[in-house]
């Protein structure tokens, strides 16, 4: 798993998981404004305003999806 800055060519959308680094936690996407230089977010069921700079975005390989995926699976049919 990597992390990049959110530059003015990334874009982040609402529903997308992202770093809050003076927290050091996975926060979701509420609302971007890059007129504002806000970003909206949700973290331990809460909203909270904060400036771009302090967000990264998260960037896993596919090599990271693949197995994170492997591992979830219908408790079901067992496929």
């Amino acid at each position: 798993m990597k992390f990049y800055e959110i530059t003015e060519e990334l874009k982040v959308s609402p529903g997308e998981y992202i770093l809050h680094e003076p927290t050091q936690q996975v926060v979701l996407c509420g609302a971007f404004n890059r007129g504002g230089n806000l970003i909206r977010v949700m973290a331990q069921g809460k909203m909270f305003t904060d400036q771009i700079k302090n967000f990264k975005k998260i960037r896993i390989g596919r090599k990271e999806r693949k197995e994170i995926r492997s591992r979830s699976g219908c408790k079901g049919c067992g496929k």
